[in-house]
């Protein structure tokens, strides 16, 4: 059973749990030592749902904040265990987890350990399922079992962010769009109709389609319609009779689920159009008077979020989230995912000034 040094630094914290490898679907190793470390300190009280962990400090402050981090990560592709690298003098940490999100989490477990006394109540939130689908998701099965857990004033994702405030994050739909034919003999190709083919319309929209880019309480959201994944036909001398395309849709918050999913199938119209996965963005929240105070400490110019992130289910409980964490968000789930030391330490450093008023 691997053990937490949560008297580590961030860096090293960061190394032990990317080297416990908690790919989706996997995760009760790394959550059963981060649930051994944390119900050790007296200050916190912990509730366990699964593989997601929830502490809480209850000192009687005026205001709460969360802060969350998923443990899980897409599979592991030859990247651990981690390795120290350098790049242009810099030093950084390679392998897979180190950019999303585990950097973010080993900052949040130091700072959960040592900070006993911060200047509101603090609750802290590891969770499993995050790389998936949204039902999957530990705070999902939180959000309907303990609701109360929710409640705060602010939230912070530890999502990669370049050591920046990310405020809010686009929405994300999936939806697999078939095309139906006829079986045939490929030799006798004229007696089937093939449903590949007729797949090619699907394509060309959505080579044609432009997206937009949409300003949200004065942050720019790019938006993206793309086909992600194809498939079809069943033997090499057979005409297919069934074609299905995956589709990704990436909308500003600005839209709610229902006007994506309308717009999917405009976009669509005329095909066999199944929306699969679907959830809501959040807007920015920034203007919430803790994210005001949360910006001029950590000295940070937000930024959009253009992935889809937890801020979201945050902001649908009504509580306004941003995102703050290290790691370069155009390295995750990269091969060569690699965080600058720098980073982790930027980041501890924000959140721990910000959270002791120091």
């Amino acid at each position: 059973m691997p053990v937490l040094d949560l008297s580590a630094t961030s860096l090293d914290l960061t190394r032990t749990i990317c080297d416990i490898p908690s790919v989706s679907g996997d995760e009760t190793t790394l959550a059963d030592a981060i649930h051994d470390a944390i119900v050790a300190l007296p200050h916190l009280d912990v509730y366990r749902d699964g593989d997601t962990i929830v502490a809480r400090t209850n000192l009687g402050r005026t205001q709460r904040v969360a802060i969350a981090g998923h443990i899980d990560t897409v599979p592991i592709n030859a990247n651990v265990p981690t390795r120290d690298i350098e790049i242009d003098g810099e030093p950084h940490l390679w392998g897979r987890g180190t950019v999303d999100m585990k950097a973010g989490v080993a900052v949040q477990l130091k700072l959960a350990a040592e900070l006993t006394d911060p200047r509101v109540d603090l609750t802290w939130l590891w969770y499993d399922h995050e790389e998936v689908d949204a039902d999957l998701n530990g705070l999902t099965r939180l959000a309907r079992t303990r609701p109360d857990l929710f409640a705060a004033d602010f939230a912070i994702l530890g999502e990669p962010s370049n050591g920046q405030v990310e405020g809010g994050c686009n929405g994300n739909l999936r939806a697999i769009v078939r095309t139906h034919g006829v079986r045939a003999h490929s030799a006798r190709a004229w007696v089937g109709e093939n449903a590949i083919h007729r797949a090619a319309p699907i394509l060309t929209r959505l080579a044609e389609y432009r997206p937009r880019e949409i300003e949200v309480d004065g942050l720019a959201y790019r938006e993206g319609l793309n086909a992600v994944r194809i498939g079809g036909g069943i033997a090499g001398n057979v005409i297919p009779d069934l074609c299905e395309v995956e589709v990704n849709y990436r909308f500003a918050p600005s839209r709610d689920a229902a006007e994506a999913e309308r717009h999917v199938r405009d976009v669509l119209s005329g095909f066999d159009v199944e929306i699969v996965d679907l959830a809501e963005g959040a807007r920015p929240g920034l203007d919430a008077p803790l994210a005001q105070e949360f910006l001029a400490a950590v000295g940070a110019e937000p930024r959009p979020k253009y992935g889809w992130t937890d801020v979201a289910r945050f902001s649908a409980m009504g509580v306004p989230a941003v995102n703050y964490g290290p790691g370069d968000p155009h390295l995750a789930h990269h091969d060569e995912e690699r965080v600058p030391v720098a980073q982790i330490d930027a980041v501890e450093q924000g959140l721990r000034a910000w959270l002791t008023g120091s």
